[in-house]
């Protein structure tokens, strides 16, 4: 489609409704069904008219992914974070993004329907993340497991803490709130172990409404006063000028699809994540630990 005045290059809902000649209500089911490239900001959905436009162009093609011969789509799935969402907005190169869970990422690269999913998947036998997953969901892939970053994990809360939440136990004493990530993601997995860890059962703690899809989403719930506590990534709270509790050290990968791993698109990410630009803004966020990104952490071959 030919760039005009009237699409923007961050469309609303609205926009990105006349722009696909849809209703809003369609776009909407797209979002339900994590099938439309997108992001979020300050709680509003917004679309980047160069995915969107990526987007058409490969759901309009006969032949879209492994089930037919031919290579993924440059989609990158699976769990939400910050640095990442940050980084594909800024590098450019084409990379669009379906945020959902950590598993929904490994299903979607299972399926041919990615060439990368990020993950946070604490293994609970080896107490190490990923691989176990990785190899068992994608065992006839040929793909390749590679560091994104350490990040810390823990409770944000209100500005000031008015609750003087200290730790997980202190959820149930004070009766919080606590808005929580949807079934399959890292977060969620990562706060019902430690539930478990302080004798609670996910019964002992009164949830703020449905469950949210992104680590920023936690953020802005207790940011807009929906909820008191939820478990998300420092770089969020720190961005949000929210009260933060670190409980969780954790290491983010990125599964990536080994023919798409050689494509510009994915070269570009790479090649972005080794600037200046990109260590400030981690450093900006707070909470990440990047002094091992792209570290293979395992190989298919």
């Amino acid at each position: 489609m030919d760039p005009s005045p009237e699409f923007p290059e961050m469309m609303d809902t609205h926009q990105v409704a006349n722009y696909l000649r849809v209703k809003e209500r369609k776009v909407y089911e797209l979002l339900k069904e994590r099938r439309i490239p997108c992001t979020r900001v300050t709680g509003k959905w917004l679309f980047p008219k160069a995915e969107i436009d990526a987007w058409l162009k490969r759901n309009s093609a006969s032949a879209v992914g492994d089930a037919h011969g031919g290579p993924a789509p440059m989609v990158v799935a699976g769990s939400h974070d910050p640095l990442l969402e940050w980084c594909l907005r800024e590098a450019g190169g084409g990379l669009a993004m379906l945020p959902g869970s950590s598993s929904d990422g490994l299903a979607r690269m299972a399926a041919g329907e990615a060439a990368v999913a990020g993950i946070h998947l604490l293994d609970p036998d080896s107490g190490g993340y990923n691989l176990p997953q990785v190899q068992q969901v994608l065992a006839d892939r040929n793909v390749v497991l590679i560091e994104w970053a350490w990040r810390s994990q823990g409770l944000v809360v209100a500005t000031g803490n008015p609750l003087a939440i200290r730790s997980v136990a202190d959820l149930a004493r004070s009766k919080a709130r606590v808005v929580l990530r949807q079934d399959g993601a890292g977060s969620r997995a990562l706060f019902e172990r430690l539930l478990a860890e302080a004798g609670l059962a996910p019964a002992h703690i009164q949830a703020a409404g449905p469950p949210v899809r992104s680590e920023t989403d936690v953020g802005l719930a207790i940011l807009e006063g929906g909820a008191d506590a939820g478990l998300a990534v420092g770089s969020v709270a720190n961005s949000l000028r929210l009260g933060f509790v670190p409980l969780h050290r954790e290491r983010f990968d990125l599964v990536i699809d080994r023919r798409a791993y050689f494509e510009p698109p994915v070269q570009t990410l790479l090649a972005f994540t080794r600037t200046a630009e990109f260590a400030a803004r981690a450093e900006a966020l707070g909470g990440y630990d990047i002094s091992g990104i792209g570290s293979i952490r395992w190989n298919a071959s």
